[in-house]
């Protein structure tokens, strides 16, 4: 199985998400914060070039000369928008194209936009490889793993299968 970069999100973000949605339990067309996600990605699209651009089994926000670019808006969980740009680097390096990553974070309401930059490394990547395992054990598992309530539970596309 390939590892996508929602699947890596995921997995950091929240263990059982990850495993539904790789075992093909999408319930995100029903949130409005996946709504508002894909509304922010359509603004950039029009923004600009090189946008959302789809190799393999990921979609790259956006590609410049130097930087592959992720969009997020919030910062709720940089870890796992940070490995989700390892990932992206790791596929692009693959195909021989070298790329800093830069994960942008629009938030509502606040006028600075934050930014972090992410160098693909051996480390990182050896580290990558080790996640990309666990994530398919994790998939493997013929049950998903117990709910974990959370802050931002109740804002999840998974929120009622997991708790009504």
């Amino acid at each position: 199985m390939k590892v996508t970069g929602t699947l890596i999100n995921y997995y950091f973000h929240c263990k059982r998400q990850c495993w539904l949605l790789g075992n093909r339990l999408n319930l995100e067309d029903n949130s409005e914060d996946v709504h508002i996600g894909r509304a922010i990605h359509e603004i950039k699209k029009d923004e600009s070039k090189n946008t959302e651009i789809s190799i393999e089994n990921v979609k790259i926000d956006k590609i410049t000369d130097d930087y592959l670019i992720e969009i997020k808006k919030s910062d709720a969980d940089i870890e796992a928008a940070k490995w989700q740009i390892i990932l992206y680097l790791k596929i692009l390096k693959d195909k021989g194209i070298e790329k800093k990553g830069k994960l942008q974070v629009i938030e509502n309401n606040k006028e600075d936009k934050k930014t972090f930059v992410i160098e693909l490394n051996d480390k990182l990547e050896l580290e990558l490889t080790n996640i990309e395992n666990q994530i398919c054990d994790l998939i493997n598992l013929d049950t998903p793993p117990s709910p974990d309530l959370k802050k931002g539970c109740k804002k999840c596309a998974y929120y009622e299968y997991c708790y009504v």
